[in-house]
């Protein structure tokens, strides 16, 4: 097999990945990172100094790709399938990296900020940094709602990189500030994304590991 993706199946970046990959059936091999583990750990920071996930090691072409919506584009480019993930009209591929970056800036970023705040020593909280990136999300929760209102996913009628970038990290946004009841647009799109095939396999392999999300 030419394409093994280091990843965790807890990782929301990962599963940003796994998505795309799942959606246009592109054959890969998974290999679990385990930080926690002195020896996976390890051979891991040899493949990427800088310690993150996921990394996509194409061993066909001697190339390592970093970064999870760069592995995205590297798959379309190299390995395309039947969904372009990335629109080949200009201006839709524009709004398509910009909405991708809007679920990383706006909604990963402070829900991992968050949950870092959860995974400190008692006594070494920040519950007014807690509550900045709260109402960080709400806002990101409120111009989504307000987009969804006229579309079915992301940047419109069509399945995209920016909707691989949502679906995870809203999904454990929904544990930490709740958006149900609030922004019926958005949970109408989130529950879209769930039904969707390639996140729904996801979440049933993230299964086992949900339990270790402290949400």
């Amino acid at each position: 097999m030419t394409l093994r993706l280091h990843f965790h199946p807890l990782s929301s970046y990962c599963h940003k990945v796994l998505i795309a990959l799942y959606e246009n059936e592109t054959p890969f091999e998974k290999e679990i990172v385990d930080l926690g583990n002195e020896a996976s750990a390890a051979a891991f920071r040899k493949l990427s100094p800088a310690g993150k996930m996921p990394v996509l090691r194409d061993e066909a072409r001697s190339e390592t790709v970093p970064e999870s919506s760069i592995i995205i584009e590297y798959l379309g480019r190299h390995y395309p399938g039947r969904i372009a993930l990335i629109p080949g009209d200009a201006d839709l591929a524009l709004r398509t990296r910009l909405a991708d970056r809007f679920y990383d800036c706006y909604v990963h970023d402070p829900v991992q900020r968050i949950v870092g705040d959860r995974l400190r020593p008692a006594g070494k909280g920040d519950p007014f940094g807690v509550e900045t990136e709260k109402a960080r999300l709400r806002r990101a929760y409120d111009l989504i709602n307000q987009d969804m209102a006229s579309r079915s996913w992301a940047v419109g009628e069509v399945f995209t990189l920016a909707d691989c970038a949502a679906a995870a990290p809203l999904f454990y946004a929904g544990k930490l500030v709740p958006f149900a009841d609030s922004h019926r647009n958005l949970a109408a799109y989130f529950e879209r994304l769930t039904r969707r095939p390639s996140y729904a396999r996801v979440l049933e392999e993230a299964r086992p590991y949900l339990s270790m999300f402290p949400g």
